[in-house]
C-alpha cells in the first residue's frame, strides 16, 4: 500500500499508475476491505502479543514507492482556474510561479466524470519550463519550431532547396551564412525537429577541441550502438581558428557527424577550405520590411493570447512599420525592440513619439561586422558619386553610432587622392589636416571639420587618373618577365668605385642642368619603352544606360 503523491490517499502499489492516469479518481484503498491489500495485515495474538507477517518475497526486488513516484514522468489532473487540481500543499507537488502561497482548491471527486474529459498537463520539469519561458526574451519565444514559421527565406519555402533536402531525410553538412537576425539558428533547430537525429548545440564562442573530441566520440559510439547520426549545431563558427576548424574535417568526411555552423563573416575568408569543401554552402537572404512586419504581428499577436490584455492604441500598424524600418532586416532586432515597446506603452502619459525617441537611441550598427563595413562602402561611394546628402547621412549615422572618428578621417586621406586625385590636388591637403583636427580636438566638436572634408570632396571634380596609372603598372608586373627587367644602367645607383667602373650612372643626364630640364633620355627597361600606364582622360568613358534612358 502506498499513499499517491497527488490527493494523498492509500491506493494499491500494482495500481498507482492506472489511479494517477485516472486524475486521483479509482483504485482508492478501502480500509474496510483488508484483503484487497498486497501485504497482510498486524494482527494480536491471544497472549497480546502483536505478530507482523512478512511481505511477499516478490516484493523485495521492487523500487521502494518513496524513489518511484517521487519525480513522475507525466500525471494527467484536471485544470481548475489555470491551476492543477488536487495538489496539495505537502510538498509532493512544487507550485508554479503564478500560483503564490495561497491554497490549492480542494479536489472534487466526481464519479460521473469521464476520464477523457480530463484535461492532461505535465508536473514537475514542466513547471519549470514555463516559468523560463515567460522569462526568456520575446525573440527566443517567438522562435518559429516548424519552416512554415520561418519568413523571408527561399531556402526553406514550400520549393526551397533546402527544406527538400531534409524533408527527404537527406541532411548535409551545411554552413549557413547571413547577417544577425536572419534565422540561422532557427532554421538549425526546425533541422532538428524534423529528423530522428541526436542534436547537439555549440557555441563557438566558449567551445573547446577537447570538448569536440568528446562530442565526436559520443557519436561514433551512439552510431556504432543504434545506429544513430549526430547533428552538431555549432554557432559563430568563424570564430573558431583554423587548428580548431581542422578537428571538424575526419568526423565529417566519415559521416560520423552531420555539422550545421553558422557564420556572419563570409565562410570564403573565415572557414578552412578543408572544411568548406566538405560542407555546402547555404546563404540566407536579409530580411525585408515585410517579413519584419509579419514577424511583429504574428508576435503581437502570441503576446495579446498571452496575456489576455487589451493592446495598447499606439501599438499600431504605423508603429510596426516604423519597428520593421527600424530593425534593417534583422528579425531578433525588431522583437526585441517591440518587446520594449510594448513595456513603455502600458506608462502612464506614454506617447508614440516618446517611444520612437526611446528606440532611436539604440541604432543598428556593429563596429566589427558587416554594418561597419557596409556603412563606410556607402560613405565613399556616396562622395565618389558627388552626392554630398547621402555622405552626410552615412557619415552623421556613423557618428551616432559610435564609430571611431579617425577610421572616417582615414578614409578621406584615401578619397582625396583615389578620386579627387589630379583634379583637385588641395583636397590631400584638406583631408590630412581634417585627420590632425579630429585627433586634436575629438568629438563631438570633431564631426564639424569631418562633415566640412566630405562635402569639399563630394563637390570636388574627380580624376582617378593617378590611382588607374598604379594599377596599370601592378598590372604589368603580373606579365611573365616584366617584374625582372634589369634597370638600365644609366639609371643605376654607383656608391661605390666598381659600379662607377661598370658604367653605372655614366651615361646619365641631370635633368637640372638643361633647359627647362628637357633632356632626350629613356627611362623604362628596353621591353617596356613605348608603355604607358598613365592614361590621359581623368575618368572612365562608359555611358551609363539609366542616363540615356533618363534623358529619352
Amino acid at each position: 500500500m502506498v499513499e499517491c503523491p497527488v490527493c494523498s490517499k492509500h491506493v494499491q502499489t500494482a495500481k498507482i499508475n492506472d489511479h494517477l492516469d485516472s486524475g486521483c479518481q479509482t483504485f482508492i484503498f478501502d480500509p474496510s476491505t483488508v484483503s484487497s491489500s498486497p501485504f497482510v495485515a498486524s494482527s494480536t495474538q491471544p497472549n497480546g502479543s502483536i505478530s507482523s507477517q512478512k511481505r511477499p518475497a516478490s516484493t523485495f526486488f521492487q523500487t521502494p514507492s518513496a524513489k518511484r513516484h517521487a519525480t513522475p514522468a507525466k500525471v494527467n489532473l484536471p485544470l481548475v482556474n489555470g491551476n492543477v487540481e488536487g495538489a496539495r500543499s505537502n510538498g509532493s507537488l512544487k507550485r508554479s510561479y503564478d500560483e503564490g502561497p495561497g491554497e490549492v482548491p480542494p479536489v472534487h471527486n466526481d464519479s460521473n466524470k469521464m476520464e477523457e474529459d480530463v484535461t492532461p498537463v505535465e508536473t514537475g520539469p514542466m513547471l519549470k519550463r514555463n516559468k523560463t519561458n515567460r522569462a526568456a526574451p520575446l525573440a527566443e519565444r517567438m522562435r518559429p519550431r516548424n519552416f512554415d514559421d520561418v519568413f523571408g527565406q527561399e531556402l526553406v519555402g514550400p520549393h526551397g532547396v533546402l527544406r527538400s533536402l531534409i524533408e527527404n531525410d537527406r541532411v548535409p553538412s551545411m554552413i549557413l551564412w547571413g547577417a544577425s537576425g536572419t534565422g540561422k539558428t532557427t532554421i538549425a533547430r526546425c533541422i532538428a525537429n524534423m529528423v530522428g537525429s541526436r542534436f547537439i548545440e555549440m557555441n563557438a564562442t566558449s567551445s573547446g577541441v577537447a570538448e569536440c573530441k568528446k562530442i565526436f566520440n559520443d557519436a561514433a559510439n551512439e552510431l556504432g550502438l543504434t545506429g544513430r547520426k549526430t547533428i552538431i549545431f555549432c554557432d559563430e563558427i568563424h570564430r573558431f581558428s583554423k587548428s580548431q576548424q581542422d578537428v571538424f574535417l575526419k568526423p565529417v568526411e566519415a559521416g560520423t557527424i552531420t555539422l550545421i555552423g553558422a557564420t556572419t563573416e563570409n565562410p570564403s575568408f573565415k572557414i578552412v577550405n578543408a572544411l568548406l569543401s566538405r560542407c555546402r554552402t547555404f546563404t540566407l537572404q536579409k530580411l525585408t520590411t515585410q517579413d519584419i512586419q509579419r514577424v511583429l504581428a504574428r508576435a503581437l499577436q502570441a503576446e495579446v493570447s498571452a496575456t489576455s490584455s487589451p493592446l495598447s492604441p499606439l501599438l499600431d500598424e504605423e508603429l510596426m512599420s516604423y519597428l520593421a524600418n527600424f530593425a534593417d532586416g534583422d528579425a531578433r532586432t525588431a522583437l526585441n525592440l517591440l518587446e520594449l515597446a510594448l513595456s513603455l506603452s502600458n506608462r502612464d502619459g506614454m506617447t508614440k513619439e516618446i517611444i520612437k525617441e526611446s528606440l532611436t537611441k539604440t541604432l543598428v550598427y556593429d563596429r566589427a561586422g558587416d554594418q561597419h563595413y557596409d556603412t563606410i562602402s556607402a560613405f565613399h561611394k556616396s562622395v565618389r558619386g558627388s552626392d554630398p546628402d547621402a555622405a552626410l547621412y552615412y557619415l552623421a549615422r556613423m557618428l551616432q553610432s559610435g564609430e571611431d572618428p579617425l577610421f572616417v578621417a582615414r578614409r578621406m586621406v584615401v578619397i582625396a587622392s583615389e578620386d579627387v586625385g589630379l583634379a583637385d590636388n588641395s583636397l590631400l591637403s584638406l583631408a590630412t589636416s581634417t585627420y590632425t583636427a579630429t585627433q586634436q580636438i575629438g568629438m563631438p566638436e570633431a564631426r564639424i571639420p569631418l562633415a566640412h572634408c566630405a562635402v569639399a570632396l563630394s563637390l570636388a571634380p574627380k580624376s582617378t587618373r593617378a590611382y588607374r596609372g598604379l594599377n596599370n603598372a601592378f598590372a604589368a608586373l603580373k606579365e611573365p618577365g616584366v617584374a625582372a627587367l634589369p634597370v638600365p644602367v644609366h639609371l643605376r645607383n654607383a656608391p661605390t668605385r666598381l659600379m662607377r667602373e661598370l658604367g653605372y650612372g655614366r651615361e646619365y643626364k641631370y635633368n637640372p642642368n638643361y633647359r627647362d630640364g628637357k633632356v632626350k633620355q629613356d627611362y623604362l627597361p628596353d621591353s617596356l619603352l613605348g608603355r604607358t600606364f598613365l592614361e590621359e582622360r581623368d575618368l572612365g568613358t562608359e555611358v551609363d544606360p539609366d542616363l540615356v534612358m533618363a534623358d529619352a
